[in-house]
C-alpha cells in the first residue's frame, strides 16, 4: 500500500528501511526523517506524516533500546534540570504582572492609513 504519494514511499518501503537500519545499528532511534533519507526521499506536503508513523509502530524493531529508555530521569525519578541554577526562569509573579496588570506586554502598532 502507498503511504507517501508525494516521495512513492510503500509500507513495504518502510518496513524494510527500519529493518536495515535496526540492523546496520542497534541502538538506533528510528525516526520518520530518517527513513526517508535512507530511501534517498524528502517529504513533501506532509499530509501522510499520520499514517507514516502508524505504519512505523507496527513495526516490531521500531522501539528504542532497552539502555536508551529514560534517559532524562535520575535514580530518584525526578527530571533534572541540566545544570541550570535553581531561580533561572522568571519568577511566576512577575511574569503574571506583566501579562495581566495594568503595563501591556506589547504597545499597539501605529496604523498607517
Amino acid at each position: 500500500m502507498i503511504i507517501c504519494s508525494c516521495a512513492v514511499i510503500s509500507d513495504t518501503d518502510i518496513s524494510n528501511a527500519i529493518d536495515w537500519m535496526r540492523a546496520a545499528d542497534p541502538d538506533t532511534v528510528i525516526t520518520p526523517g530518517k527513513i526517508y533519507r535512507a530511501l534517498g526521499k524528502a517529504p513533501q506536503c506532509g499530509g501522510c506524516i499520520s499514517l507514516f508513523v502508524a505504519n512505523m509502530r507496527d513495526n516490531d524493531n521500531i522501539g528504542v533500546p532497552i539502555h536508551l529508555r529514560n534517559l532524562r530521569t535520575n535514580r530518584q525519578g525526578t527530571f533534572r534540570n541540566e545544570g541550570r541554577p535553581k531561580g533561572h526562569r522568571v519568577p511566576e509573579s512577575r511574569a503574571e504582572k506583566r501579562t495581566h496588570g495594568h503595563q501591556p506586554v506589547l504597545a499597539a502598532l501605529p496604523t498607517s492609513g
